[in-house]
C-alpha cells in the first residue's frame, strides 16, 4: 500500500545515503522494469498506474499495488512518468572473472555511467570496475540512461589501486598522448581505463598503466579538448571488436 511514510523513503531514494539505509533503489517504466524478471534483482513491491499492462502481466499480482497518476508523480523522479515504478532491494556485488573489464576512475555524471553500462551490454562486456568515488549505480538518473542494461552488467567499486596492482590483465588506459587505437594490437585480456570528465584518468591510476592510448583527432579545427568520455567509450570498443 503507498502509504504516507512509504512515500516519504521512496523519495527520499534520489539520495546514496537513504538507498544504502533503506537497502532499497527505483527502476521507472514498464520496460525496464521488465528487465528485472530474469535478473539478481529482487523487487519488493511495484506501484503501477496500469497493472494489467502486458508487461507487467508475468509478475505476480502480489507485487503489483494501483495507484493513481497523482501518486506516481509524488514518486516518480521523472518529469513526465508515465505508467509504473518498482521498488527493488540493493544486491550485494563481487568481482567476476572477465576478460575484458571496463574501469571508471572517478566518473561523475550519471549519464556517462548509465551510458557505459549500455555500451559495455552491447558489446558483451559484463564488468565495469569503479572508484569508490564514482558515481552510484542506482542514482535514479543512471538506472534511467542504462535503459535496462544494467540487469545484465557487473558493475562493482572497489580501491582501484589494489585492483590494478594486483590484475593479471594489461592496464590500457586513456591518453592525449597514448598510443593511436587504429594502429594499436589490442590484447587478449585487459583492463580499459577511463577517466574522469574533467581530469581524466588520476596519477596514482596513471602509474599503474601498462600502456596508453588515445582517439586520433582528425580534423583540422584543434578547438575542441577532448571528447565525452562515454561518447569516447564507444569509439574504442567499436574499435577493440572490430579487430576480434
Amino acid at each position: 500500500m503507498l502509504t504516507a511514510h512509504t512515500i516519504k523513503v521512496i523519495q527520499s531514494l534520489d539520495k546514496k545515503k537513504f538507498r544504502q539505509k533503506y537497502n532499497l533503489f527505483l527502476v521507472e517504466g514498464n520496460k525496464i522494469i521488465t528487465e528485472l524478471r530474469n535478473s539478481k534483482y529482487k523487487i519488493r513491491e511495484i506501484f503501477s498506474t496500469n497493472p494489467v499492462d502486458d508487461n507487467l502481466i508475468r509478475f505476480s499480482n502480489n507485487l503489483i499495488t494501483e495507484i493513481t497518476q497523482r501518486d506516481l508523480q509524488k514518486i516518480s523522479f521523472l518529469q513526465h512518468p508515465k505508467d509504473s515504478v518498482a521498488l527493488c532491494e540493493l544486491p550485494a556485488s563481487h568481482l567476476k572473472p572477465s576478460d575484458l573489464n571496463i574501469v571508471l576512475d572517478g566518473i561523475q555524471d550519471p549519464g556517462n555511467l548509465g551510458t557505459i553500462i549500455r555500451l559495455a551490454d552491447w558489446f558483451g562486456i559484463y564488468q565495469i570496475v569503479c572508484s569508490e568515488d564514482t558515481v552510484d549505480v542506482y542514482n535514479p538518473k543512471v538506472i534511467q540512461a542504462t535503459m535496462g542494461s544494467f540487469t545484465r552488467v557487473n558493475v562493482v567499486y572497489t580501491n582501484l589501486s589494489e585492483f590494478l596492482g594486483k590484475t593479471e590483465h594489461i592496464n590500457l588506459g586513456t591518453d592525449m598522448e597514448g598510443r593511436n587505437i587504429y594502429e594499436f594490437g589490442f590484447p587478449e585480456k585487459f583492463n580499459l581505463i577511463l577517466g574522469n570528465e574533467g581530469n581524466g584518468i588520476r596519477p596514482e591510476t596513471v602509474s599503474l598503466l601498462h600502456q596508453k592510448i588515445t582517439i586520433p583527432r582528425f580534423g583540422k579545427n584543434k578547438l575542441t579538448e577532448s571528447l565525452n568520455v562515454s561518447m569516447a567509450a564507444g569509439i574504442i570498443l567499436g574499435e577493440i571488436f572490430s579487430k576480434r
